[in-house]
């Protein structure tokens, strides 16, 4: 692999990474619109799901077959779901007993969230600009504008708090989460080339887990199924213009 795709995954890791800025600024002037929140976790969610099903799953599936591919995508899941056992939730705000717990933890659950999410977005960028440019490309384009809503809707807990100086500091791990996810993935793939497909099926695994475990739960907490529906939908014609630049 040679410099020049290096430096191309992550200029994409980095640019995608600073669209979380956009929705950290989004969330600062809609804080109180649940609608807007619900709109974004739907086509949030629905874009990593189709990005991650009908994109990398499939290339896993073609080059190291059903069986491989399979486990490498329940590995990527489980792993993540490790991490979000493991990882404690706790002193990242100072509580002082002033909030209620449930928004505290919803504050906590930010950085972790953010991080825990963005790493294995990074990574299943790099895994796809190794196997096509396109793809990868692809993809990039596809994260950074699920990076948005996704941001957005992470930042309204701490928003809640009043801890802006929190946010910002979230904001900036989050961002610089995805170029090292991506670091990792490059790596990976330097250290095992013939694992690249499986390693792009553990990525499209762990988005799968954080869109059913963490994004979709999200939105029932704004009582608005019509518009989260309605995010979704947006979010397939996303999918579908992306798909006509890059086939």
């Amino acid at each position: 692999m040679d410099q020049t795709a290096y430096i191309a995954v992550l200029g994409l890791a980095f640019l995608s990474g600073a669209t979380t800025l956009i929705g950290v600024a989004l969330a600062l002037v809609l804080v109180n619109r649940s609608t807007w929140v619900a709109f974004g976790i739907g086509f949030s969610a629905g874009l990593m799901l189709l990005i991650s099903s009908l994109e990398l799953i499939p290339e896993a599936w073609h080059v190291a077959g059903p069986l491989h591919a399979t486990v490498a995508i329940g590995a990527g899941a489980a792993l993540l779901a490790l991490l979000h056992w493991v990882i404690p939730h706790t002193h990242l705000v100072e509580e002082n007993g002033l909030f209620d717990p449930a928004l505290i933890k919803s504050a906590y659950l930010v950085v972790l969230g953010l991080t825990l999410h963005d790493v294995p977005e990074g990574f299943a960028m790099a895994n796809a600009y190794i196997v096509s440019p396109s793809l990868g490309l692809f993809v990039a384009i596809g994260i950074a504008l699920h990076n948005i809503p996704e941001e957005f809707a992470m930042a309204l807990p701490v928003l809640t708090l009043k801890r802006r100086r929190f946010l910002f500091g979230a904001a900036a791990i989050s961002a610089l989460a995805e170029p090292a996810g991506a670091i990792v993935g490059l790596l990976a793939v330097q250290a095992a080339p013939l694992l690249t497909p499986l390693f792009m099926g553990a990525a499209a695994g762990a988005m799968i887990f954080v869109s059913l475990h963490e994004l979709i739960p999200m939105a029932r907490r704004y009582h608005r199924t019509v518009i989260f529906i309605l995010g979704s939908g947006v979010s397939v014609i996303v999918y579908a213009i992306l798909a006509m630049f890059f086939p």
